[in-house]
C-alpha cells in the first residue's frame, strides 16, 4: 500500500508567520514617533504665537511705572487697562480714533474695492476665451512675483506728480490693485464653477449678469472671503506706503500713527506714553481678530457645501 508523505511547508510560510505573529505596539512605534515630533513642533509654533499677544495683553494692563519695575510676562501692582484705554482715545483730543477711522476708510474701500475687481476679473479670465489670454497670465504672475515694497516709490513719484500724495487717495488707490487675490480667484474659479452649470443656465435663457450673481457668486463664496481676508489683513497693516504717501497726522493709519508714539516714547525727548502704545497695539489688534472670527463661518460653509449628495 502506497503512503503518501507529508508536504513540507515552504520557506516563505514561516516568514510570514512571523510577521503577521510581531506585536501591534512594534509596528505603530514609527507612527507614534511621528504623531509626539509633530506635536512637540506644534506646541513650540503655538507658544511662538501666543507669547507676544500674552505680553501685550499683561503689560496694557500696567501703568507706566509698572512697565519698566514688573516683569514682562506678569501684572504689575494695579489694573490700569481701562485708564490706558481711555487716555489712548483722549491723547492729543483723540488722533487714535482719528487713525482708526482713516484705517475703516482704507480697508472698506481699499480692500473691498480689490475683493470686487479680483472677483470679476478673475471669473471673467477663468470662464471667457480672449486673444491674448496667455500673456494677461504671464503678466498677473509677474505682478504676484513683485513686491508692493519695490513699487512704492515709483507709486509716489506718480501719485506726486499728479497731486495726490498727502491725500487718502494715495493710499485707496493702490490697495485697489490685488495681483495676488486676481491669481487666487482665477484659479479657484477654474474648479469651483463647472462650465457646463453655466451652460445650462445659458441655456434657460439666463444672462450673464444673472448668471454671474445668482450661481457663479455662490459657488466662489469660499474664495472671495478669502481674498477678503487677505486684502484686509494687508491694508490694515500696511505702513510702508502710508508712510512714504502722507504727511499730515490727521489722514495716518494706525500702523504709522503708533509708530509716530513709539518715536515719541523712546526718542532723545521721550515721553511718558509707552503705555499708550502697548494699549493702542491691543487695539489695533481686535478687529483683525474679529473679523476673522466673523468670515470663519463662510469658509466652513463653503467648503462644505456640496460634499454630500443623494
Amino acid at each position: 500500500m502506497a503512503t503518501i508523505a507529508p508536504i513540507a511547508p515552504s520557506a516563505d510560510k514561516p516568514r510570514r508567520a512571523n510577521r503577521s505573529s510581531m506585536p501591534r505596539g512594534n509596528r505603530r512605534a514609527p507612527r507614534a514617533r511621528k504623531s509626539i515630533v509633530l506635536t512637540i513642533v506644534m506646541v513650540v509654533f503655538v507658544i511662538y504665537s501666543l507669547v507676544p499677544l500674552a505680553w501685550l495683553i499683561i503689560n496694557a494692563t500696567k501703568d507706566q511705572p509698572s512697565l519698566f519695575s514688573s516683569f514682562g510676562l506678569w501684572f504689575g501692582d494695579g489694573f490700569s487697562l481701562f485708564k490706558n484705554i481711555g487716555d489712548t482715545l483722549t491723547y492729543r483730543d483723540g488722533i487714535f480714533v482719528k487713525w482708526l477711522g482713516n484705517t475703516l476708510l482704507y480697508v472698506i474701500v481699499g480692500a473691498g474695492g480689490a475683493t470686487l475687481l479680483a472677483t470679476v476679473a478673475g471669473y471673467g479670465l477663468a470662464k471667457y476665451k480672449f486673444p491674448g489670454k496667455r500673456a494677461v497670465f504671464a503678466v498677473v504672475l509677474g505682478a504676484v512675483a513683485v513686491p508692493g515694497t519695490a513699487l512704492a516709490v515709483p507709486t509716489f513719484l506718480l501719485f506726486s506728480q499728479v497731486g495726490l500724495t498727502n491725500t487718502p487717495w494715495a493710499v485707496i488707490l493702490p490697495s485697489l490693485i490685488s495681483p495676488f487675490g486676481l491669481y487666487l480667484i482665477w484659479t479657484y474659479t477654474v474648479d469651483a464653477v463647472p462650465t457646463e452649470l453655466l451652460e445650462a443656465a445659458r441655456m434657460d435663457g439666463a444672462g450673464e449678469f444673472r448668471t454671474f450673481f445668482t450661481i457663479s457668486l455662490r459657488l466662489l463664496t469660499p474664495g472671495i472671503v478669502t481674498v477678503l481676508l487677505f486684502a484686509i489683513v494687508a491694508t490694515w497693516n500696511n505702513y510702508f506706503l502710508p508712510l512714504i504717501m502722507l504727511s499730515d497726522p490727521q489722514w495716518y493709519p494706525l500702523t504709522v500713527g503708533l509708530s509716530q508714539w513709539s518715536a515719541q516714547a523712546t526718542g532723545v525727548s521721550a515721553q511718558p506714553i509707552y503705555n499708550l502704545v502697548i494699549t493702542g497695539s491691543l487695539l489695533t489688534i481686535v478687529p483683525i481678530v474679529v473679523a476673522f472670527l466673523f468670515l470663519q463661518r463662510y469658509w466652513q460653509s463653503g467648503l462644505s457645501a456640496g460634499s454630500v449628495k443623494q
